[in-house]
C-alpha cells in the first residue's frame, strides 16, 4: 500500500512542483517605459447578445489614453438576436454584423474581424477585449510598449470587475491571480510565452498575415497560444493593464460557464497535450515544454482534492513515506495559493472567502465530471448588467 500510494504521489508532486516554480518565479518587475504613440489600433469586441452592457465597454475603450486618431473600436455582432448592434453604435463603435448560423463560436467572430483589419490596413495591431469587461485606460500603451520592442502577441492582465460581491467572486479573483497572474509573471520572467487567455489579448497584424486566426475551439485562445509556440512566437506578458470582468456569483448561473471551459480545455489536453510534449523533446523548445505542461496540469481544485485524498489514505494506512510525497504536495499548493492571495488584492477581508473552498472544489467537481465541449457560442447569464 505504501509503495502504491507513494507512485499514485508522484504525478501530482510534479504537477505541484511546477506550480512552486511559478509562484517563485513571479516577482512583479518594472514596466517598459511608454514611448511616443504611433502604432495604430484595431480594438476588436465580439459579442453574441451582449445588448446589456455593450455600450459600457465601449465607452471604456474609447476612454484609452491613447490619441483617438490611432484607433479604432469594432464591435462584432456575431449571430445576434437583441439590441447589441444599435446600442453599440450608439456607444460610438463601428458594428460588424456577422450572421452565419453554421459557424458560431468566439473563434469564427474573431477571424471574421481580423480579416477585416487586415483588409482595411488601418491598424498596426489588433486587440480583443470582452464584451463584458472594462478596460483600463493604460492598455494600448502597455501593448505599444512592448510592440515597439519587437512583441508580436501580447496578454494584458486579468481582474474581477465585482470580486466582492460574493464569497465566490472573492474566490474567483485569487484563481483569476492564480491562473493569469503569478503564472503568466513567472513565464515571462523565464523567458517562456505567457499563453493567451481570451481576454486583453494583442497581435501584430503583421503576426495575424503570417500565422492566419484558424482557432475555432471552446477554448480558442489556447489553441492559438499553441499555435505560436509552434511557430517559435513568444507571448509577452503586460501585467500592468488589467482588463476586469464581471463574474457571475450564483452557483447556476456560474454551472454552464464552468462547464465550458473546464470540457473545452480537457479536450485540447487530450487532443495536443503528449504531442506537444514528444515535439517540444525534438525540437529541444522549453518554450513547447512549458506550453504542454500547462495544458496537463490538472485544475487546481481537481488538484487539491487529489493532494487532499493522498494525504488521508496515506495517513489511514500508515503509509509514511507517501505521506511525506503528498504532504510535500500540500506544502506546494500552499505557497502556490499564497502567492495568489498576494497577487489578488483581496487582502484581510477576502480571507474568509477562504473558508468556502471545500465547498467550492466540490461543486466545481460536480458541474464538470459530465462536462462536454459546447458546440455553439452560449452567453453566459449576467448579473446586475445595466
Amino acid at each position: 500500500m505504501n509503495a502504491a500510494l507513494a507512485i499514485f504521489a508522484l504525478p501530482a508532486l510534479l504537477a505541484c512542483g511546477y506550480l512552486l516554480l511559478l509562484a517563485a518565479a513571479s516577482r512583479r518587475r518594472a514596466a517598459p517605459p511608454a514611448a511616443p504613440p504611433s502604432l495604430r489600433f484595431d480594438i476588436v469586441v465580439p459579442a453574441h447578445d451582449e445588448e446589456s452592457g455593450i455600450a459600457r465597454t465601449v465607452h471604456s475603450l474609447l476612454s484609452q489614453d491613447y490619441p483617438a486618431e490611432l484607433r479604432r473600436v469594432l464591435v462584432v455582432a456575431d449571430n445576434c438576436r437583441d439590441a447589441t448592434e444599435p446600442r453599440a453604435i450608439a456607444a460610438g463603435a463601428t458594428v460588424l454584423v456577422r450572421d452565419d448560423r453554421s459557424r458560431c463560436g468566439k473563434g469564427h467572430a474573431l477571424a471574421f474581424a481580423f480579416e477585416h483589419s487586415l483588409r482595411d490596413a488601418f491598424a498596426d495591431a489588433v486587440v480583443v477585449v470582452d464584451a463584458d469587461s472594462i478596460a483600463p485606460r493604460n492598455l494600448l500603451q502597455a501593448f505599444a510598449a512592448r510592440l515597439q520592442r519587437g512583441a508580436l502577441a501580447v496578454q494584458a492582465g486579468s481582474a474581477v470587475l465585482n470580486r466582492d460581491d460574493s464569497w465566490r467572486t472573492r474566490l474567483m479573483a485569487v484563481a483569476l491571480a492564480l491562473f493569469n497572474g503569478a503564472r503568466s509573471l513567472a513565464r515571462e520572467n523565464l523567458g517562456l510565452s505567457c499563453g493567451l487567455r481570451g481576454n486583453g489579448m494583442c497581435f501584430a497584424s503583421a503576426l495575424l498575415r503570417a500565422q492566419p486566426y484558424r482557432a475555432f475551439s471552446a477554448v480558442e485562445d489556447l489553441e492559438f497560444g499553441v499555435q505560436l509556440g509552434r511557430a517559435g512566437i513568444r507571448v509577452r506578458y503586460a501585467g500592468e493593464a488589467s482588463v476586469a470582468s464581471a463574474m457571475v456569483s450564483s452557483a447556476r448561473a456560474a454551472g454552464p460557464q464552468r462547464r465550458r471551459w473546464e470540457a473545452g480545455r480537457a479536450a485540447l489536453a487530450r487532443e495536443l497535450g503528449w504531442p506537444l510534449v514528444r515535439e517540444a523533446l525534438r525540437k529541444r523548445s522549453l518554450l513547447l515544454l512549458d506550453l504542454a505542461i500547462d495544458l496537463l496540469v490538472p485544475p487546481l481544485s481537481t488538484l487539491a482534492l487529489a493532494v487532499a485524498a493522498g494525504c488521508a489514505a496515506s495517513t489511514l494506512a500508515s503509509a509514511q513515506f507517501a505521506l511525506v510525497l503528498w504532504l510535500s504536495s500540500f506544502a506546494c499548493l500552499a505557497v502556490y495559493f499564497v502567492r495568489g492571495w498576494q497577487l489578488s488584492g483581496i487582502g484581510l477581508r477576502g480571507l474568509g472567502a477562504m473558508a468556502f473552498i471545500p465547498f467550492y472544489v466540490l461543486w466545481k467537481l460536480s458541474v464538470v465530471a459530465f462536462a462536454q465541449v459546447p458546440v455553439r457560442w452560449e452567453r453566459t447569464a449576467r448579473e446586475g448588467a445595466r
